[in-house]
């Protein structure tokens, strides 16, 4: 299914989004949401209705449904949204919870290799809020 889903990546629209929410709510452990978080993130390059979902999806109860809004962008460089980014990541700091904060030192990750100043800025600015793991995971390149 997820190869399909990629082979067939460049007719996805948003509108196709409820039924990836359906797998999505079905097929819950971390490889097949890291996978769908970028079919679903790349549906934004077309449709920007989807960062207003993708900041809806930050603050749900779902844990995995907050994952993909975190990683959506992972990859983007330089055309990251770094509003929308900040907005999420802000929705999800101070939870126990591994998989979130595996998520957001991820995305910083990522993103550092492209703005490193921008990612030790928002870590010394939430640092307080941030688990050992985001903060490990997003230093690993700074």
């Amino acid at each position: 299914m997820l190869d399909y889903l990629e082979a067939m990546q460049k007719y996805l629209t948003y509108e196709d989004i409820p039924r990836l929410y359906r797998y999505i709510k079905t097929k819950q452990w971390w490889d097949t949401i890291d996978f769908l978080d970028k079919i679903t993130g790349n549906i934004a390059f077309v449709d920007e209705r989807v960062n207003d979902l993708m900041l809806e999806w930050s603050t749900d109860e779902d844990i995995w449904l907050r994952r993909i809004a975190i990683d959506h962008q992972n990859g983007r460089k330089e055309k990251t949204n770094t509003v929308l980014l900040e907005k999420i990541l802000l929705n999800n700091l101070g939870t126990n919870e591994f998989f979130i904060n595996k998520a957001i030192g991820w995305s910083l990750r990522e993103y550092s290799k492209t703005n490193p100043g921008w990612v030790r800025s928002f870590i010394e600015n939430n640092r307080d809020k941030m688990s050992n793991l985001s903060i490990r995971e997003a230093s690993k390149y700074l």
